[in-house]
């Protein structure tokens, strides 16, 4: 398969085992491969990207390698969907272009509606060195078509301590659209720079939003940058995340950093004052979430909608998959179900998009499920979930106080857990033959459950 080879478009997410044939055939027997979230049938997959509300359905795009199960040659994949359930795959959007701005790939980006017309804005980088240039596309009114002109909106900063930038992010302060990207610098690792775009074709450079060095913020872990910038209105308050990058390093968190934004008198400028910050999302899977702002065109109240990339990571003393693994199925890493960015007093959480109870089909035994199920524990005591086989694999065990929620979703090899008033917890596990995901819990907590299926 080349670099350029465009999968078949499919139905629905679970009608895929119907819709297969030839190599796609093979994950009729690979249980690890998701039914429900959306993915095409082989390539490797990472961020999400793009997402934008647009002609009555929500468009999600995403880092795609279509030709091999590993992070290279990268492209955007595209899914969307009316109703967050049922998904539809459409052929590529972007493909980097050799010997351009985005010879290297066509990498991280959001999505925007630009004087009524759909636009992607990404960063092409045209090498392996880290550096990026921010580019922008307009699409076609249906967010169908992105064939068209590629124009550099933002260049390299000029600032030389930056020592890597990427993963635009735009935003609306004042009356007036800004953005920023994702950087690292020498002198204090991650860094946020900062641009005004009065006109989405051409940005023109700020300085900085936000440094690792400002206080609240000095309290993360230090890395090398941050990744993935994403901004956020939630109510009064303001909610940045920022992907901890460390080279060499597959999974160092997502951070989250709640405060306040205002316009400076003198320079007119957003400040950013941070008032605390956490980790979003505590399992071994998750990195590199995009965050869009509904407007509740979507028919839904405003609210902050989120999707996390689930990397091949499993927890410790649960089966994961190798390079050796996923090169030999033909895929790797998928998108998380959509969430909701909320906050709770001075805390931020995630929790299950509004939606997905429409996945519950049959009611179920919660120590015996199947491989796509959602579990809802209440009550006060422990509980766990496990991989019961041969060998018991432990993915998750907790302590539920009462008037808690847990929400436990399975896909195939992924597991998403919401507990009331605790980070998310995102887990890659990949049930054998002969093995069955299962809860345990105290005769003091309540366990239903249901299989899914669109």
């Amino acid at each position: 398969m080349t670099s350029t080879t465009v999968l078949p478009s499919i139905r629905l997410i679970s009608n895929r085992k119907e819709a297969m044939t030839g190599l796609h055939a093979t994950h009729v027997l690979d249980r690890g491969f998701p039914l429900l979230h959306p993915r095409p049938e082989a390539g490797w997959l990472n961020d999400p990207n793009g997402i934008m509300f647009v002609d009555g359905r929500w468009h999600v795009f995403f880092q795609y390698n279509p030709g091999s199960a590993r992070h290279e040659d990268i492209h955007w994949g595209h899914v969307s969907s009316p109703d967050l359930l049922a998904w539809e795959e459409h052929p590529v959007a972007l493909a980097p272009r050799p010997g351009t701005t985005d010879g290297f790939g066509c990498w991280s980006g959001v999505g925007v509606v630009d004087q009524g017309r759909p636009a992607v804005v990404y960063s092409g980088a045209r090498d392996r060195h880290g550096f990026s240039e921010v580019v922008v596309v307009h699409g076609s009114a249906d967010a169908q078509d992105w064939s068209g002109e590629r124009v550099v909106a933002a260049g390299l900063p000029a600032d030389e301590r930056v020592t890597m930038v990427r993963d635009p992010f735009l935003f609306e302060l004042g009356g007036r659209r800004w953005a920023i990207q994702g950087a690292g610098r020498s002198d204090v690792g991650g860094a946020l720079l900062l641009y005004g775009v009065d006109d989405l074709d051409a940005w023109t450079e700020e300085g900085y939003l936000l440094t690792a060095e400002a206080p609240v913020v000095s309290e993360l872990a230090p890395c090398e940058g941050w990744e993935c910038p994403q901004l956020v209105r939630v109510g009064d308050d303001w909610v940045l995340l920022v992907s901890l990058w460390l080279d060499g390093q597959p999974h160092r968190g997502v951070a989250w950093i709640l405060g306040s934004m205002e316009l400076d008198e003198a320079t007119g400028r957003p400040v950013f004052s941070a008032r605390r910050t956490g980790i979003i999302d505590e399992g071994s899977s998750f990195y590199a979430p995009q965050a869009v702002q509904s407007d509740g065109s979507d028919g839904h109240p405003e609210r902050v909608l989120l999707w996390g990339w689930a990397q091949e990571i499993a927890p410790d003393g649960v089966r994961g998959r190798t390079q050796a693994d996923t090169d030999e199925q033909g895929w790797s890493g998928m998108l998380t179900f959509p969430r909701e960015l909320v906050v709770r007093g001075d805390e931020v959480e995630l929790v299950p998009a509004r939606e997905l109870p429409g996945l519950r089909a049959k009611v179920v035994d919660a120590a015996a499920l199947p491989d796509q199920a959602e579990v809802r524990l209440t009550g006060a005591g422990t509980a766990s979930l496990e991989l019961e086989g041969s060998d018991t694999q432990v993915i998750w065990r907790g302590e539920l106080a009462e008037g808690d929620e847990v929400r436990i979703l399975i896909d195939a090899s992924i597991v998403e857990i919401h507990h009331t008033g605790h980070p998310a917890r995102t887990f890659r596990a990949y049930p054998a033959d002969g093995e069955r995901y299962a809860v345990r819990h105290d005769a003091t907590v309540r366990a239903d459950a249901w299989s899914l299926a669109v």
